[in-house]
């Protein structure tokens, strides 16, 4: 038993050791960060630097939302049967990707650079930007389509569209990072500002495009897609004036503040940000609620609705001059028999008769048994007039 007093201090001994290294590492960190995240990744938790931590939950409030949206529509997939809203389905399903993109590459932001990292940012910059741009071209391709020709290209055609322009960026990506850090041998995060910008202009040419066909949807025949064209171009016109802000921030308003190398990366971080959620509060948002709103049912017309009634009423043939009153009276003497033709009648019914020892059977007036419409009639009929008369169960004309 006189091992345990010695097994006892050897662990106090290690703890002790293991406390005091702990409090040398938490005095390194910033503030805000505890054990477990270290450098490189201490802006996601550093209390100085709060930007950091703010793009980082605004991000992650997207991601959450892309993917719950993203998920809506494809359990409700098979309850849309309109082709023409079937056909948008493809596009959302790619922006979202792309706004899923635009979150995550805002991480990368928040971590210390390094070679790697700078070629995963200047790689897939422009590439998320353009399948986002692309996207909204397309739907105002369809958009324009669904205005003029009352149809629209299929979904999967319209996708295909969609990757086919946003592959252009990814070539010129490529080409960018071949020329300037395999040619030039340059480091991956050394690059000019305007060297960025200039890499992105075919994605500013796809936004413009965008605005261009959402601006021609809405001068479609059909006015079904109005609302949905207004919001592709609310969508189209505040990214191009997000775009004209962070580029000109990033341009100049870091060498005006003297910031210019320490607020590159907040600056690109927030672009990302805001335009993840700018698609997807104006655009997708709004796209999915019509994809998934059902059809309007049609109304069956009521017929116990006299207001509605009367004035089916007064659509019809009928004399405006007339009152309705005297209307019925008309109606009803064009139902009846003159009294020549009920004297002609039954004459020739007693001419027919059989010689037969029975006397001639008591006639009834005929014009009761004629059928007359009345007013009520009229009104449930919608005010046209009956070409046959109801069952008749009363007495025999006999």
């Amino acid at each position: 038993m006189a091992f345990l007093p010695v097994l006892l201090l050897l662990l106090l001994t290690v703890a002790h050791r293991a406390s005091s290294q702990d409090s040398e590492d938490s005095n390194a960190l910033p503030r805000g960060c505890g054990w477990g995240l270290v450098r490189p990744y201490t802006l996601l938790c550093d209390l100085d630097s709060i930007w950091g931590v703010a793009v980082e939950s605004v991000a992650a409030g997207g991601v959450l939302a892309a993917i719950l949206l993203a998920l809506v529509l494809l359990c409700r997939l098979r309850h849309i049967s309109e082709a023409e809203k079937r056909s948008g389905v493809g596009p959302i399903l790619l922006l979202l990707l792309g706004i899923l993109g635009l979150f995550g590459l805002s991480f990368a932001y928040l971590i210390e650079q390094d070679e790697s990292l700078c070629l995963l940012r200047r790689a897939l910059w422009g590439l998320l930007f353009a399948i986002c741009f692309s996207c909204l071209l397309v739907q105002g391709v369809r958009l324009r389509r669904l205005g003029r020709e009352r149809r629209s290209p299929g979904g999967c055609a319209l996708t295909g569209l969609a990757l086919g322009l946003s592959a252009v960026q990814g070539i010129i990506a490529a080409e960018w990072l071949l020329l300037t850090v395999l040619r030039e041998g340059r480091a991956a995060c050394q690059y000019l500002p305007l060297d960025f910008s200039l890499a992105c202009s075919y994605v500013l040419a796809l936004l413009l495009a965008a605005l261009t066909a959402a601006s021609l949807a809405l001068c479609g025949k059909t006015r079904q897609w109005r609302c949905n064209t207004v919001w592709l171009l609310v969508t189209c016109l505040l990214s191009l004036l997000l775009w004209v802000a962070w580029v000109g921030f990033y341009l100049y308003g870091n060498d005006w503040l003297g910031r210019s190398p320490d607020w590159n990366d907040p600056a690109l971080a927030i672009a990302l940000v805001a335009q993840g959620w700018l698609l997807l509060i104006f655009h997708a948002i709004p796209e999915s609620h019509t994809c998934l709103r059902p059809p309007p049912q049609p109304t069956a017309p009521d017929y116990f609705d006299t207001s509605q009634n009367s004035t089916r009423m007064r659509e019809t043939s009928f004399d405006e001059d007339i009152p309705l009153s005297h209307r019925q009276f008309v109606e009803n003497q064009g139902y009846g028999y003159n009294d020549e033709n009920t004297a002609g009648l039954r004459s020739s019914a007693g001419a027919g008769q059989h010689n037969s020892n029975t006397g001639a059977r008591p006639s009834a007036p005929f014009r009761s048994n004629v059928y007359q419409p009345t007013e009520m009639t009229m009104i449930l009929n919608g005010g046209a007039v009956p070409s046959a008369p109801p069952t008749y169960t009363g007495r025999q004309l006999w």
